[in-house]
């Protein structure tokens, strides 16, 4: 087994282990006076690990319930997460339960903005069995749901309690989702590690995945850490995101998948930036060639002007401009503010 402490919140373990997921009601029942828990899932996942953990949880005598949506993107609503919220209330919640986000960033992100809100806060437990959230929105926690205006734009800084990490939840991925994730790996190298980025480019990740996610995830847990709420350094974790955000809302949260946006956004902002002087020059073609490798694309059908348009709703936006972030070069991020009458002639339109 690999631990890590992260010290937000709380304060919290973050435990990786081969069949961990037999196991998390042992794990569970360490951190927590629950008498009741309720298990967040959705449609794909719950039919293939919801037994696994639901007993897990019972035979450490927790009364369980299951809450199941329909996978996918369009799911992330406020209607979503009121009909959790509603749920946990039914169904007797106390302030001392606990919630359960099995799956993916998706659910993550539900549940753990459900969490948050129900009473005012109660714990959640982190099970992520996509490798995007295993790399990357498992640990952290940042939870949200996407309006109509953008994506998760309505959310809370939440902290789990627990987060259990287990690589064979990895192997019932389709390619398409393996490569996703891969996105949010390869952005930590591009802004914190050129290590894990050559790595990730001269060896096969599907090979080394454990040493992936496991580096991945102690970069995540220290820049946490340091900036919590996301007043400075975190930001840089929103590498690739602000175009990326951009292109996931022009395809109305539907055609385009979260790491392959963000792998787009990537290439966009080096490409920015190498134009004007603050990338090095073939950092674009560098990245594009990694994301090829892993089956994710490096260009979107909408154009550059459409792009720029749609990116007035971040997050990242001030008063003035964006906030975006750039790198030196790989393993190099930085966070720079461009004014709003200048973003057109920082991407050349």
């Amino acid at each position: 087994m690999k631990k890590l402490f992260v010290n937000a919140g709380k304060g919290y373990e973050i435990l990786l282990e081969e069949g961990i997921l037999s196991r998390a009601g042992e794990y569970i029942n360490k951190i927590t006076s629950a008498k009741k828990i309720c298990v967040i899932s959705d449609s794909n996942v719950f039919p293939i690990y919801g037994d696994t953990v639901v007993s897990s949880l019972k035979a450490q005598d927790f009364e369980v319930i299951s809450f199941v949506y329909e996978a996918g993107e369009k799911s992330k609503t406020t209607k979503t997460v009121i009909e959790m919220v509603e749920f946990l209330a039914e169904n007797g919640l106390t302030r001392s339960d606990l919630v359960v986000a099995l799956g993916g960033g998706v659910c993550g992100d539900m549940a753990g903005f459900a969490s948050a809100i129900y009473l005012r806060g109660i714990d959640f437990v982190q099970i992520p069995t996509s490798l995007l959230a295993q790399v990357d929105s498992s640990v952290g926690g940042k939870t949200a749901v996407d309006l109509p205006q953008g994506k998760n734009l309505c959310g809370a800084f939440h902290q789990p309690r627990l987060v259990l990490i287990d690589k064979n939840a990895l192997k019932t991925l389709k390619p398409h989702y393996f490569a996703d994730g891969m996105a949010e790996a390869i952005k930590t190298g591009c802004i914190k590690s050129r290590a894990l980025f050559e790595r990730i480019e001269n060896e096969n990740a599907a090979e080394i995945i454990e040493d992936i996610v496991f580096e991945c995830v102690k970069i995540k847990a220290a820049v946490v850490e340091r900036d919590e709420k996301e007043q400075g350094e975190r930001a840089l974790l929103n590498f690739g995101h602000t175009a990326g955000h951009a292109i996931e809302k022009l395809h109305n949260f539907e055609t385009v998948s979260h790491g392959e946006a963000v792998g787009i956004g990537m290439v966009i902002i080096c490409t920015a930036g190498e134009n004007n002087g603050m990338t090095e020059k073939g950092t674009a073609k560098r990245i594009a060639s990694v994301l090829k490798k892993y089956n994710l694309p490096t260009e979107d059908e909408n154009s550059l002007r459409d792009i720029i348009s749609a990116m007035n709703s971040d997050k990242k936006r001030v008063l003035d401009g964006i906030k975006f972030v750039f790198i030196k070069s790989i393993g190099e991020g930085y966070i720079k503010k461009v004014k709003t009458e200048d973003i057109a002639d920082l991407f050349g339109v």
